[in-house]
């Protein structure tokens, strides 16, 4: 098995990169793998620290670095598909006003992923009306936060399984279902759990998986 190179391997590179923006860089500074500093008034500290990989370790760091940092750099090895390239870590890095390089040793290239900025974020508008509808729209609180093993008891599967519970004494119509579930409508159209059979124009019974399901989830129907 090949030996993995160490993160000194990334340091002529980075050295480079900040010397080309006029900085005097240095290695291992009281703990810090890189310091660089531009002649100023005050003087324009930049620490940086390396690895391998994006690690909490990397972070943790980082954290350590902000308090006497103007700003403060990660450095780590260059993938294809790996946490460098993950738009998450990007994010993180932007909300804590990090810089993230990735190193490519072996062509001495270091490309800026992120570059060091106080965060500020943009809302998701969207993503927040959703959270804020479905919160809202989900009946008492069905599912233990943390779950990943299992479905997760939605406001949808709630309604649907309100329209199941409905059927099982026989075939409804939409409207007949509209009291217990307002959108009974498209939930038998779409029949997303495969529960539901259609009998006629307008008119469902339930599917054998229809009935599996409200002996599965039958505490949380009425």
């Amino acid at each position: 098995m090949p030996t993995r190179a160490p993160e000194t391997s990334l340091y002529p590179a980075v050295k480079t990169f900040l010397e080309a923006q006029g900085f005097t860089v240095k290695g291992e500074v009281r703990g810090c793998d890189i310091v660089a500093v531009r002649d100023a008034e005050p003087p324009v500290l930049i620490i940086c620290e390396l690895k391998l990989g994006f690690t909490l370790e990397l972070v943790l760091q980082g954290l350590d670095r902000m308090r006497a940092a103007d700003d403060v750099w990660l450095a780590v090895a260059a993938t294809k598909k790996g946490r460098d390239r993950d738009s998450r870590a990007h994010r993180l890095c932007r909300m804590l006003g990090f810089g993230l390089l990735a190193v490519t040793p072996a062509k001495a290239r270091v490309e800026m992923l992120v570059e060091p900025a106080p965060y500020q974020p943009r809302r998701n508008a969207k993503e927040r009306k959703r959270i804020l509808k479905e919160h809202g729209a989900r009946r008492g609180d069905p599912t233990r936060g943390g779950s990943t093993r299992q479905p997760i008891m939605t406001a949808y599967r709630q309604q649907a399984l309100d329209c199941a519970a409905a059927m099982r004494e026989g075939p409804k119509q939409p409207r007949d279902l509209r009291p217990v579930a307002p959108d009974a409508g498209s939930i038998l159209l779409r029949n997303v759990y495969g529960w539901f059979e259609k009998v006629d124009r307008g008119l469902y019974r339930l599917s054998e998986s229809g009935h599996a399901a409200l002996q599965r989830w039958g505490e949380d129907t009425p």
